[in-house]
């Protein structure tokens, strides 16, 4: 199939590209990227006045499957993947069974390639059933094809193993990503610890629970000698740490979320379990600082965190419900709304967030528009704006931090893998899959 894009300001911060141009796609694969193009086409879309993006590329991506399909499937997770202009994310290896074994992860992949509708990448663990106790066989899970190691939703206690873990990682070339928690100072409480906990008589997680193994796991990779990835950054002090890591040349990156500069612990004060997530909504100043590390640079991307629940899971107690939101459908709109619209970031600093980066992070070939590349695009109305509504989010989990918000910045077409994967209808915040 041919697609001819026209008249987009189309936007490759990799490629030093932001200009009006045409877009020629062929049999999966950009043909030319100029203007004009005056050629016939199976498929012409008018993009005047709208931008043309790299497809973003979500290296935090909870999808369930196997074991937790009534959460989430890839089918599901893909389908609001590309709604949200999102096409190629990584997947977390928390699944039932973990993805800590070569047969797991082939499981996985077989899953991916009959159901996946964008492109998915896989991590595995980085120790047997994520219970830090004993390592998995990294190597192993290399050759099996998996791009990241990660335990996620829980951390390496031990330093030894984790110092192993490291070096592993740098033996296998593969990168390792920390979730940063001392369960000792996080204590099993349910949000932010401070005047909102003490508020709402709720068990607090301090903030000390995330810098404190920010700053340990930054200092093993130190000794190793390798790099190292820190998820999900949610408060100034980790900022600051990872800030003069990079300073001093040890290799680090990190990745935050929209709900971690878009809102604060005032949230939960309704009691709103949407608003419960692990590392929990912080500080006015920690939304601050969170902004700042991101158009410094200290933060490298933006990732979903995208973490399916059961109605059953989150409509109960604050204190019970299930730690997570979703976000595939809402962080580029979110993005959008809190920091270009506000001027802290500009579209190539924004893209280089969402796509550019993550993609470097992950030593993938995406995020980038050029001539001979995989044609990932999404073309978008950046003022137009949408109310977050439950019955349209195509996830399968509705538990949404910005239900009832109304956001700027629509994704009219998503082009994965050179085909109009998602295309928008004229109803506000809805459209289908193609």
């Amino acid at each position: 199939m041919k697609i001819l894009i026209k008249n987009g300001r189309v936007i490759d911060p990799g490629n030093s590209l932001d200009k009006i141009c045409d877009i020629l796609i062929q049999e999966g694969i950009i043909q030319e990227i100029c203007a004009p193009i005056n050629t016939k086409a199976d498929r012409q879309v008018d993009a005047t006045g709208k931008i043309v993006l790299p497809g973003l590329v979500d290296m935090h991506v909870h999808l369930r499957e196997p074991g937790r399909e009534d959460k989430e499937t890839i089918e599901s997770a893909t389908r609001a993947a590309l709604k949200g202009g999102v096409t190629s994310l990584l997947a977390m290896p928390n699944t039932e069974p973990a993805m800590d074994t070569p047969e797991n992860i082939r499981l996985l992949k077989k899953i991916i390639q009959g159901s996946a509708l964008a492109n998915v990448f896989v991590t595995g663990t980085i120790t047997k059933a994520r219970k830090g106790e004993e390592l998995t066989d990294i190597k192993k899970i290399k050759k099996e094809g998996a791009i990241a190691i990660t335990d996620d939703g829980n951390s390496v206690d031990s330093e030894g193993l984790m110092l192993e873990a490291l070096k592993r990682a740098k033996e296998a070339q593969l990168l390792l990503i920390s979730h940063a928690e001392d369960k000792a100072f996080s204590n099993k409480g349910a949000v932010n610890l401070g005047i909102i906990s003490t508020r709402l008589g709720l068990k607090g997680i301090s903030k000390e629970s995330e810098y404190a193994r920010v700053e340990r796991d930054i200092e093993l990779a130190q000794k190793a000698g390798t790099k190292i990835h820190i998820a999900h950054v949610s408060c100034r002090e980790s900022v600051e740490i990872i800030a003069k890591a990079k300073k001093k040349g040890i290799q680090v990156s990190a990745d935050t979320c929209p709900h971690y500069f878009s809102l604060t612990e005032d949230a939960v004060l309704g009691y709103d379990t949407n608003f419960k997530m692990n590392p929990p909504l912080r500080t006015r100043e920690d939304v601050q600082a969170i902004r700042e590390g991101l158009a410094s640079g200290a933060i490298d991307a933006i990732s979903s965190d995208h973490a399916p629940h059961t109605e059953n899971e989150k409509e109960i107690e604050f204190e019970r419900a299930e730690f997570g939101v979703v976000g595939l459908e809402t962080e580029l709109a979110a993005s959008i709304t809190q920091l270009l619209h506000s001027g802290l970031l500009n579209w190539g600093e924004l893209i280089e967030k969402l796509s550019l980066n993550p993609s470097r992070i992950l030593g993938i070939n995406k995020g980038l528009l050029g001539k001979g590349l995989s044609a990932d695009l999404i073309i978008v109305s950046p003022d137009k704006e949408w109310l977050v509504e439950k019955r349209a989010l195509a996830s399968k989990s509705k538990n949404c931090a910005f239900l009832g918000q109304r956001l700027k910045g629509m994704v009219e077409y998503t082009i994965c893998q050179g085909q109009i994967a998602y295309e928008a209808s004229s109803h506000q915040g809805a459209g289908q899959i193609v």
